[in-house]
């Protein structure tokens, strides 16, 4: 286990700045999760961890050596790749056991440890097979008891469930989750979707052009994003995110909507409203009047998207309340001014920390 600390790390690629003087700091035993869209640097900043990147300048840290410049294979880490990379004419048990067969391991020891790795992963019955042989899940197993069972300091995930089906990408986060709370290895995680991020982190990293956005635990960044950017990548459906104009106790959307707010907010803005705060009733004097147009049924709850005088809007719905409201035009929509959230126009960063 250990501590990582990146200081002032910058990547480049050419003329193209891809990381850009990164601080970071990811305590011992801590699961911290990189999160962003495509060209944000987390792979990067990941491969620079683990020694697959060199770095332009600063300097990483792993249990307080600077390994910087050391080769992969000096700095103690081991890492999970997203298409597996098992050598296919090796058998299970020869996949998971090959980093103790590449440092000189005894094949006794190498048996005894193989066949725990296994057990604690479920897949001890499939020791004697081939990876073509297993499915996506089995496969991805395999590759994370490759990774443990070195006992590493630190373990690297490049996003390990991107070409799983959903159920599968499921029981993998729980597995995972319950694997580094038993071993209490420090874990950087890189992902592309939110909701992944969330369900897995004890600190999530989002980043954006090479920077960090905002830095936290899963739902301090979803009740109280940091700017814009934040507001809209996390959380899904995204949030209702509308650009106007604060006076008096009232927003009054570029496309006309008005909203009760907040009043000590004034001036140009942008609000912001989660799709689950979002109160759809049949009515309420002064309230926004509202046309249904879209439905999407996602078993126990629904979301809802809505024509609001030229905006649209998206709620989330339970079933029961679904009933309700089906295909109906006459209805209007309501928040708490408790739930809204509130930018800048000019920088995109929040207003207040209501």
């Amino acid at each position: 286990m250990a501590t990582i600390e990146l200081r002032k790390v910058y990547k480049t690629f050419g003329n193209i700045d891809v990381v850009k003087g990164l601080d970071l700091v990811i305590p011992d035993g801590q699961f911290t999760v990189l999160v962003g869209p495509s060209g944000c640097g987390k792979t990067t900043t990941l491969r620079m961890i683990a020694g697959l990147e060199t770095v332009n300048s600063g300097e990483i840290i792993i249990g307080g050596k600077v390994v910087t410049k050391l080769e992969p294979k000096d700095r103690d880490i081991a890492m999970v790749f997203q298409n597996y990379a098992l050598y296919s004419h090796l058998t299970v048990a020869d996949n998971i056991g090959f980093p103790l067969k590449a440092i000189k391991f005894n094949k006794s020891e190498i048996k005894t440890r193989v066949l725990g790795v296994a057990q604690s992963l479920g897949i001890q019955e499939l020791l004697d097979r081939r990876p073509k042989e297993l499915s996506g899940g089995q496969q991805q197993r395999v590759a994370i008891g490759r990774a443990i069972i070195r006992s590493p300091k630190v373990f690297l995930f490049d996003e390990p469930l991107s070409n799983l089906d959903a159920k599968l990408r499921l029981e993998m986060r729980t597995e995972i989750i319950r694997l580094q709370r038993r071993l209490g290895t420090t874990v950087v995680y890189v992902t592309h979707d939110q909701e992944e991020a969330m369900t897995l982190s004890d600190v999530m990293v989002v980043m954006k052009d090479g920077v960090i956005m905002q830095m936290g635990k899963p739902e301090e960044i979803y009740r109280k994003p940091k700017d814009v950017f934040v507001a809209g990548f996390v959380g899904s459906p995204r949030m209702n995110l509308m650009s106007g104009k604060a006076k008096s106790g009232l927003f009054t959307t570029e496309s006309g909507c008005q909203f009760k707010i907040d009043s000590s907010i004034n001036g140009e803005i942008i609000w912001g409203i989660r799709p689950e705060d979002v109160k759809i009733l049949n009515t309420k004097p002064d309230a926004p009047q509202a046309k249904v147009e879209i439905i999407e049924q996602l078993g126990p709850r629904a979301i809802v998207t809505l024509q609001v005088n030229e905006q649209q809007i998206t709620a989330v719905v339970d079933n029961d309340h679904l009933q309700k409201i089906d295909n109906r035009s006459d209805i209007v929509i309501d928040s708490s001014v408790e739930d809204h959230h509130y930018f800048d126009a000019k920088n995109g960063l929040r207003l207040i920390d209501n």
